[in-house]
């Protein structure tokens, strides 16, 4: 509301606005601004400004826990240098320059993967990736445990994560028959197939349970399969149900459980790159 003879100032995205007071005020007086406006989905209880220049594009807010041959990416607006420090079992660390893959003038993005930060006969414990006052830590898990599914999704800036699930990866597919007699015969003359997949995350810490509700509030969501070595985006899909329930007790674990499907309409999918899998990763690398 503008009042005349008087300024009138309002805050828009952080900023303050004054429009001076107008000994004529008409439905045609207008003031040109000029501002960026950002996709977020999540309120971040701080302006715009504060969060984008000290956090990374994600809820995350501790430590992620990741492994060995996994992906990992960050994104961040803006275009600070970046740097990663590793830490390895000797207690010796070392710095190094993540590789960018991607972004633009506005914002950048980074392969902070651990397989990048490995060195010559030093095991790799954990690694911390700095740009301007963002800060993530990484820490590694030494078993490297089988991961099924993979999946990549759109989080509440927009961009793309990646959730690993160590836990028990279930398929049951569903058929819905229709039947009548045709010419005498009983005959099921339509069968409508639903492959549904039951996803266990496995034991996660307390910044990575809050931060995995971002998989069940996504919009868009595909698993990734693994192809000797190289990651490929596959189908596109959809959660159907989840269960993320956790307590504030001493002993408690969080582990999250969900169940997913195909978006597309047929769930006969097959596979022709994947060899078959006996038990985990581990068992085929030795066995088959």
């Amino acid at each position: 509301n503008v009042t005349k003879g008087e300024d009138t100032t309002f805050e828009l995205f952080g900023q303050t606005h004054t429009i001076p007071g107008a000994t004529t005020v008409t439905d045609a007086d207008s003031r040109q601004l000029t501002f960026s406006v950002f996709f977020c989905r999540v309120d971040v209880g701080t302006t715009a400004a504060e969060f984008y220049n000290k956090h990374f594009l994600s809820i995350l807010g501790g430590t992620k826990i990741t492994a060995l041959g996994r992906l990992e990416y960050l994104h961040y607006l803006g275009t600070d240098s970046a740097s990663c420090t590793a830490l390895y079992s000797d207690n010796t660390t070392a710095t190094f320059t993540p590789q960018v893959i991607g972004g633009n003038s506005r914002y950048t993005t980074l392969d902070v993967s651990p397989g990048r930060f490995q060195s010559a006969d030093k095991e790799l414990v954990s690694y911390t990736v700095r740009a301007g006052e963002r800060v993530q830590r990484f820490e590694l898990d030494p078993t490297i445990p089988d991961c099924a599914p993979i999946l990549l999704f759109d989080n509440s800036f927009g961009v793309q994560e990646l959730l690993y699930c160590t836990g028990t990866h279930k398929v049951a597919p569903e058929y819905k028959r229709s039947s009548a007699r045709i010419n005498g015969l009983l005959r099921n003359y339509e069968i409508e197939e639903t492959r549904v997949f039951h996803a266990d995350t496995g034991i996660l810490n307390t910044a990575m349970a809050n931060w995995a509700d971002e998989l069940f509030r996504s919009h868009e969501v595909y698993v990734v399969n693994i192809y000797d070595g190289n990651p490929t985006v596959g189908k596109e899909m959809i959660i159907t149900d989840s269960k993320s329930e956790y307590d504030n007790n001493d002993d408690n674990m969080p582990r999250f459980t969900f169940s997913y499907q195909y978006a597309q309409r047929i769930h006969n999918v097959v596979d022709l790159k994947r060899e078959g899998r006996i038990f985990d990763n581990t068992f085929d690398h030795t066995f088959n």
